[in-house]
């Protein structure tokens, strides 16, 4: 279940899920990142063998290692988004941190 909920945030960067969930998707994300800040062979495939999507993988390092290589680490943000109705549920929006300020940019310009 982490490995595709990883998966999506890699794709989409940003997903809603819940509290529990986005914490522990959090430790499974942030490594990734921080493999694919150096790219190597042996990164590529230790990558690959956690998500086993080559898409995420190319995406990881050709787009996301280079936008996060400043950064030295807290690449996941966490925000609180309510409540699920059926349930109840504490719900939480998931986004790479950095998704965050090139909209704002992007409004401002």
């Amino acid at each position: 279940m982490l490995r595709n909920m990883a998966n999506s945030l890699l794709t989409h960067e940003t997903i809603v899920t819940t509290l529990p969930k986005a914490k522990e998707l959090r430790r499974v994300v942030e490594p990734l990142i921080t493999l694919g800040k150096k790219p190597s062979l042996a990164n590529r495939r230790t990558a690959f063998n956690r998500t086993r999507d080559r898409d995420v993988v190319v995406k990881l390092f050709d787009e996301l290692g280079t936008r996060f290589a400043n950064r030295n680490g807290g690449y996941v943000r966490i925000l609180k988004y309510g409540f699920r109705k059926g349930d109840n549920a504490p719900l939480a929006l998931v986004q790479l941190t950095d998704l965050a300020a090139e909209d704002s940019n992007t409004e401002a310009a």
